[in-house]
């Protein structure tokens, strides 16, 4: 339905079925990168992506998963990523470091393979500000890869 007259818009799109979805999982903070795994996984399959669909490799850190992501976009198996880690604030630069050059990769993937990727590395101050997000986010992130890559097959359509 359009909110306006005479103007086509594109519905929002959350049927998973038939979408092939990869996953990128940091096992740096592994308790709560599992988390968030575990949700998104939970919504994928909600919304109707079917186990066989679904792929998930692991890496050490954050600044390792765009290279498996650019990797599996390229390869043409997937419709859509979803990058799931955790940086968590230290007492150094480092974690400045992370959170920017993981987060820049991971658009010029996107940017320059055409495939969607949901971001889910969490950036967070203390270990319970990641663990009140890991849910929401992993969830979030299930919604955003399917409905980027509904869109983008509409408007190649």
């Amino acid at each position: 339905m359009s909110r306006f007259d005479n103007i086509y818009e594109y519905d929002n799109n959350l049927n998973g079925a038939g979408l092939r979805v990869g996953v990128v999982m940091s096992r740096f903070n592994l308790p709560v990168c599992e988390g968030l795994l575990s949700a998104c996984v939970h919504e994928l399959k909600r919304l109707g992506v079917a186990d066989a669909d679904m792929a998930i490799a692991n890496v050490p850190g954050a600044l390792e998963i765009p290279l498996v992501l650019q990797t599996m976009a390229q390869s043409g198996k997937f419709d859509a990523l979803v990058a799931l880690g955790a940086v968590i604030r230290g007492d150094t630069y480092h974690f400045e470091v992370v959170s920017n050059d993981s987060c820049r990769a991971i658009m010029e993937v996107q940017l320059h393979t055409g495939v969607p990727i949901a971001n889910g590395i969490l950036t967070c101050d203390t270990d319970e500000q990641a663990e009140i997000r890991v849910q929401p986010k992993g969830t979030d992130c299930a919604q955003a890869a399917v409905e980027m890559a509904n869109l983008k097959k509409a408007l190649n359509q």
